[in-house]
């Protein structure tokens, strides 16, 4: 990811770092070692790229906020990229964070 991000990005509206990004990656995968994007659509204009993507995944550690009970989640998310010299600049995010923690607390 080191390649493909700016040293600085605006993640979700708010201003970030590469190395936020790739710290919030790390504990992800950290906590939901099974933690996949299946890409549906995938979208390009010039410097635009837009995925609806399938993400899933069983939490084996604390995940925001909940302990580990053996539950799944599958969401749709939303993603909207600006690139700029050939990386990631803006970073949006879009999903049903309730719909997510209510599938992992049931």
């Amino acid at each position: 990811m080191d390649d493909f991000i700016n040293d600085e990005v605006m993640l979700n509206g708010k201003p970030g770092h590469r190395d936020d990004v790739l710290a919030v990656q790390k504990h992800d995968n950290d906590a939901v070692p099974d933690l996949r994007w299946e890409v549906k659509e995938l979208l390009f204009d010039r410097d635009r790229i837009t995925v609806r993507a399938i993400n899933k995944g069983t939490p084996v550690k604390k995940w925001l906020g909940v302990p580990p009970s053996g539950a799944s989640f599958e969401i749709v998310e939303y993603a909207i990229y600006w690139v700029e010299n050939g990386r990631f600049a803006q970073m949006t995010a879009l999903y049903d964070p309730t719909g997510m923690l209510r599938q992992l607390t049931a």
